[in-house]
């Protein structure tokens, strides 16, 4: 993906003095009391404000934060627990700055967070007023926030129309870069895990997939689905009765591409939905009128963990079965495993994800963990991205600008 880079600005010398923005994701978790309970976000964003530290730029970040009202700054979106720990991982000040469209006093050396984006008037309609309000801020716009790369707003491609330069941070880079390993000239053979509860919120990317994929593993709910289209009984299961022809298209578009989808042969089933639920492993062949399907089962898990080990590369979206219950979770650390031994170039998004690759430690095994969940989901559809498309668009422009 032909985009213009922060880190290639940096190394021509043009950053030193300048007005740098940087868009970042920065919408962490947070308990009841407002404490940030996972900060992956932010330390995934330091790199980007270090560099522009680094070469001498006044730099000034915004992220979203849950999800505000625009016009309304209520005391629990505000980005003030971020400013403290953004602080404490760059080792000085980090000022939180309220009100800060109409300019933003920063000098170079110092860095300056701007107060939740998502609260000015137009930031989701895109508005081109505010937009042109935010290019003026700056002298480079770096879009360093992958997992809003999805959403046309004003932080995020408004910006990166107007601003003198648009360019992409390490961050987003990273994410290009692997999502093309992974989709654009892949190792094969080519392996997608996608699960999830409903075949109807990733029918659009399976059909991508099969398009291209050499093996498509199906799990959790979405298995379901393809169980009954292969003439399985799955009980009171979680199905969509609806779209078991869906799936049979979706079988058939991969057999006649001599690729396969999986089906489980054996599954972990319960009577009713609850972590102490006795849970009882049968053939798939096997399972009665009120059971319910909450994971596969060992011989299934098994032989998927030979075909995973074997791939050239590995996308991943998505637990198996209901990994929060222990009774329920071998499927799918048995998957997390096979991916993290494979020798094969593997790429995991999604929160669901994420948290089982957090769970059974295997993050280092990983080879690239995207930080977005409806952006990642977007790319696996084969979408191009608003901000990438933004940033695609400037390229060439601003390549001959610095040169």
């Amino acid at each position: 993906m032909n985009v213009l880079r922060f880190f290639d600005l940096a190394d021509a010398g043009v950053v030193a003095g300048k007005r740098v923005f940087i868009r970042a994701d920065l919408n962490v978790p947070r308990d009841a009391q407002g404490h940030i309970s996972e900060d992956t976000r932010i330390r995934a964003s330091v790199p980007c404000i270090r560099m522009a530290l680094a070469a001498g730029a006044a730099v000034m970040v915004t992220s979203h934060l849950g999800r505000p009202e625009e016009g309304v700054l209520r005391p629990e979106d505000s980005l003030a627990p971020v400013a403290r720990r953004l602080g404490e991982l760059l080792g000085q000040e980090v000022p939180l700055l309220t009100d800060w469209v109409n300019g933003v006093d920063v000098r170079p050396g110092q860095v300056v967070l701007l107060e939740n984006c998502r609260v000015n008037k137009g930031e989701r309609a895109n508005c081109e007023e505010l937009a042109r309000r935010l290019a003026a801020l700056c002298d480079i716009f770096v879009h360093d926030a992958f997992g809003t790369a999805h959403r046309a707003e004003a932080s995020t491609c408004g910006i990166a129309r107007f601003a003198p330069l648009a360019c992409a941070g390490p961050l987003l880079a990273a994410e290009i870069d692997a999502l093309d390993k992974a989709l654009a000239a892949p190792k094969r053979p080519l392996t997608a895990i996608v699960a999830g509860s409903k075949v109807s919120t990733k029918l659009t990317i399976l059909k991508s997939l099969a398009r291209n994929v050499d093996q498509l593993i199906v799990g959790g709910g979405i298995a379901n689905t393809f169980m009954l289209a292969a003439g399985f009984s799955v009980g009171k299961s979680l199905v969509e009765i609806d779209l078991v022809d869906e799936a049979k298209a979706v079988i058939a578009a991969m057999k006649a591409r001599g690729a396969e989808v999986p089906i489980p042969t054996d599954v972990v089933v319960v009577k009713h939905f609850a972590a102490d639920a006795p849970a009882v492993t049968k053939r798939a062949a096997d399972v009665a009128d009120d059971d319910l399907i909450l994971d596969i089962g060992p011989e299934t898990s098994a032989a998927l963990a030979e075909r995973l080990k074997a791939a050239g590369t590995i996308v991943w979206n998505g637990p198996v079965g209901v990994f929060e219950f222990d009774s329920c979770a071998k499927g799918t650390e048995t998957i997390a495993r096979a991916i993290a031994e494979s020798k094969a170039f593997s790429i995991a998004g999604g929160g669901d994800t994420l948290a089982a690759i957090a769970k059974y430690e295997v993050e280092k095994d990983i080879g690239y963990i995207s930080t977005g969940g409806g952006a990642f989901l977007e790319m696996l559809e084969g979408k191009t991205l608003p901000a990438f498309e933004v940033l695609m668009r400037r390229a060439a422009q601003d390549r001959i600008a610095i040169s």
